[in-house]
């Protein structure tokens, strides 16, 4: 197999992909085309823009197999039309605001000193400050890409009555859960700012009544006990395995004899490579947290373990690069 520079010089031009891929949002030019405006001088109209502009951003989006062209006449390609036109119940474009803010690039400005020292060059534990917007634009945006893992979640409860969701954020998965199970009522725990944002999710699903906000850190606070329940969704990878095991061992306290945990992370394979999406997560933690990690399940089962969970049971969600596990 010969070399060849093109990988490398991908890599060097991806932030560009990035950028067209948010001004394409920006714009609404997803939203536009999928509304029937396919020329240059009719998506410019729509989208208050040059006609220049949008020939080029156009064309470069196709290039990058979002569009679709033939006879100068744009159209979105099939994960286009899903994710990216705000019509769409499976809009994903709200994800922007966290996936690109600002604070991603500072991370990753000199990833060599990151890593030198093993640690993020952010000041010091700004990536999970309680006063740090990012997480609310965090619960505006990514609701929609845990909606497939919130109903699996769901799916593995054993008709529960009383459920903590930890660091809630959007509160899709407590929120899911309730609208399943009529039942159910829902603790959600988070920092107050963010808990808005799930609250009115909750009054979205009509579950409002059902639903409780509890303000908090949870590295802090102690939990309420004798929840048939736990979920703990994209939490543990933030931290280092010791504090990974002290929040494990309070989920484990506030469950009933026979309750279930849920945890849902991104879990790579004991190779640390596959699958890609888990196995790269890794340079993420590294990049924004002082200590986190994407953790094999080995590593994953011996922090339970510590943690008093006796059984642990790996599932793959269905359309989600996260993994969950189920611990009694």
């Amino acid at each position: 197999m010969s070399a060849s520079p093109e990988k490398i010089f991908g890599m060097m031009q991806a932030h560009v992909q990035t950028a067209a891929l948010k001004g394409g949002i920006d714009l609404g030019l997803f939203t536009a085309i999928g509304e029937g405006n396919t020329t240059v001088p009719a998506i410019a109209a729509r989208c208050g823009a040059s006609e220049r502009g949008i020939r080029i951003l156009c064309d470069y989006l196709a290039i990058a197999g979002l569009l679709t062209k033939e006879n100068g006449s744009y159209g979105l390609s099939p994960d286009a039309a899903a994710f990216l036109d705000r019509r769409s119940r499976m809009y994903m474009g709200g994800a922007v605001a966290f996936m690109n803010h600002a604070m991603h690039f500072n991370a990753a400005a000199n990833v060599a000193e990151t890593v030198r020292t093993g640690t993020t060059i952010l000041n010091g534990r700004e990536y999970l400050d309680i006063e740090n917007h990012v997480w609310v634009e965090f619960a505006k945006g990514m609701a929609p890409m845990m909606f497939p893992a919130a109903q699996y979640m769901a799916a593995q409860l054993e008709s529960p009555r009383r459920l903590l969701d930890i660091a809630a954020g959007h509160g899709i998965f407590g929120v899911v859960a309730a609208a399943r199970y009529p039942e159910l009522h829902i603790d959600a725990l988070d920092w107050p700012a963010v808990l808005t944002v799930a609250a009115e999710n909750a009054q979205g699903f009509g579950v409002a009544d059902r639903w409780h906000a509890t303000p908090g850190n949870a590295l802090e606070m102690e939990f309420a006990t004798g929840y048939d329940a736990v979920y703990l969704t994209n939490f543990l990878h933030h931290f280092d395995a010791a504090e990974c095991t002290k929040i494990l061992a309070k989920c484990r306290a506030a469950l009933r004899p026979g309750g279930i945990l849920a945890t849902l992370e991104f879990v790579p394979n004991p190779d640390r490579v596959t699958p890609i999406a888990c196995a790269a997560f890794s340079m993420t933690m590294l990049l924004n947290t002082p200590a986190g990690d994407a953790y094999t399940m080995a590593e994953l089962e011996a922090m339970l373990h510590s943690a008093g969970f006796a059984s642990n049971v790996l599932h793959d969600v269905p359309n989600s690069p996260e993994r969950l596990l189920i611990s009694r």
